[in-house]
């Protein structure tokens, strides 16, 4: 019995030595190793990019469209280039969006983050996408005080309320560290944009802010003002995580290319360039009169958009451009209402009685489909609303000249931020002798296209975010 036992254990340590020598040696063979799964690939075959999105004016909130946001349509335009879903997990604060990228799940965390060493430490950037610079942010009425602050140093005996774990905290920071004396608290309650409302009622007196932060919300808080700028420029980029060298990879060519075919620009004119026409005095009156005289009216503007499937805050947006919200309003040369339509045209259009609020909207709103059906089918997405009301201020005629500019000089005539670069020059005898409608006020068209998305801005914020009354 026990030389069968020997026999055995003899046979089987024998072929374990073998199975072991040759499994370790298979490892090791070249192509055989046994590689990690990369991030890249990971999100490639669960078809979805879980993305972390701070939400804000600047980033991303729910419109009335749905989703958007500068940082969300660039991460939508990324999914999309990968071939995947776009998973979104909001986050209310800079810390909250920190905090949430620790998750190993997370591929992408989007909070208009600049790169600081201490974020380096547990995590991995990826492209930059923006140029910033901090700026203090004062309440405009220390404008006439000698409090308002100029430099540093002027900081101190303010009260300077800042968000934790922020790059503005680490700024201010290195300034106590260098001895300027600032008081300031650091908050991890509060947004960015919640400091700024804090401002703008004046129950802090400074908070600091990114540049684009601040000049997108101008718009909101218009009683807010910039100081001076308390960094050099910074660059925003994405946060990933660690060990993510493929996924990294993949997001700078892409992002190389998006650039190239021109679509950030884009991008960034169609969610920035009116922040250049803001004025403080027509501003503060938007908002009384979104109070006095918007209610009569909204609901028609809600069933003109029902029926014709334009959104009601645009046409709100083009009626206060055009009257500031007054039924009897009326210019010298001639045209009268809340959409300001001219005789013939109101004609064309059915109205029969211009001052009638309800037919003044429909008769505007009809017309502005009409503009829709003309412009070109190469036109797409918002660029189309963009040129239909340009052709709704100038006439049709100036545009198709334009986008005949455009050609001659090397632009995409399909575009908006194109067009509107060649529109003022329908103006220069130089170039408007030649086209057939000749001479126009190009500049016109341009500051009423981008003064109508700014008031549609503030109306879409107001009526998807109801703290800013």
């Amino acid at each position: 019995m026990n030389k069968y036992i020997s026999l055995f254990l003899v046979t089987f340590f024998a072929t374990s030595f073998f199975m072991f020598g040759w499994l370790s040696h298979s490892a090791y063979i070249p192509g055989k190793k046994i590689k990690k799964i990369s991030s890249l690939v990971k999100i490639q075959r669960r078809k979805v990019l879980n993305v972390v999105l701070l939400n804000s004016p600047s980033t991303y909130y729910i419109g009335v469209d749905g989703p958007t946001g500068f940082e969300y349509d660039l991460l939508e335009s990324y999914a999309k280039h990968l071939g995947v879903k776009l998973n979104i997990t909001p986050a209310h604060t800079i810390q909250e969006a920190i905090e949430l990228s620790k998750n190993s799940n997370i591929d992408i965390t989007s909070a208009s983050l600049t790169k600081t060493a201490e974020r380096r430490e547990d995590f991995n950037f990826g492209p930059s996408y923006f140029e910033v610079q901090e700026q203090v942010i004062c309440h405009r009425g220390m404008l006439s005080t000698q409090k308002f602050p100029r430099d540093v140093e002027d900081l101190a005996g303010l009260k300077i309320i800042v968000g934790k774990d922020t790059s503005y905290s680490e700024t201010i920071k290195s300034l106590q560290n260098d001895g300027f004396d600032i008081n300031a608290t650091f908050t991890t309650e509060l947004s960015t944009e919640e400091l700024l409302k804090k401002v703008s009622k004046h129950e802090i007196d400074c908070t600091v802010a990114d540049s684009n932060v601040y000049a997108l919300n101008l718009r909101y808080f218009p009683e807010i003002a910039m100081a001076f700028s308390i960094s050099g420029r910074e660059q925003l980029s994405w946060l990933l995580q660690k060990d993510t060298p493929e996924l990294k990879a993949d997001m700078y060519s892409w992002l190389n290319t998006f650039n190239q075919k021109g679509k950030m620009i884009q991008l960034k004119d169609h969610y920035y360039s009116y922040v250049l026409f803001f004025d403080y005095y027509n501003t503060k009156m938007f908002y009384k009169r979104m109070i006095s005289r918007l209610p009569k009216y909204k609901k028609i503007f809600e069933e003109a958009s029902t029926r014709f499937g334009i959104p009601w805050t645009l046409l709100a947006s083009i009626s206060y451009q055009e009257s500031h919200w007054n039924p009897k309003a009326k210019s010298f040369t001639g045209v009268r209402g809340l959409m300001m339509l001219t005789k013939n045209t109101a004609k064309l259009l059915g109205v029969t009685n211009r001052l009638d609020p309800k037919q003044s909207i429909v008769g505007g709103t009809r017309h502005i489909k009409q503009m829709l059906k003309f412009v070109p089918k190469e036109v797409v997405g918002e660029n189309r609303l963009k040129f239909a009301l340009a052709a709704y201020n100038i006439g049709l005629g100036h545009i198709k000249d334009a986008q005949r500019l455009a050609r001659e000089i090397g632009l995409n005539e399909n575009v908006w931020s194109d067009l509107k670069i060649v529109l003022p020059l329908l103006s220069q005898k130089k170039f408007y002798r030649d086209l057939k409608y000749g001479y126009a006020r190009g500049e016109e068209p341009v500051k009423y296209v981008e003064s109508i998305y700014n008031y549609r801005d503030i109306l879409e914020n107001k009526n998807n975010r109801t703290t800013l009354k």
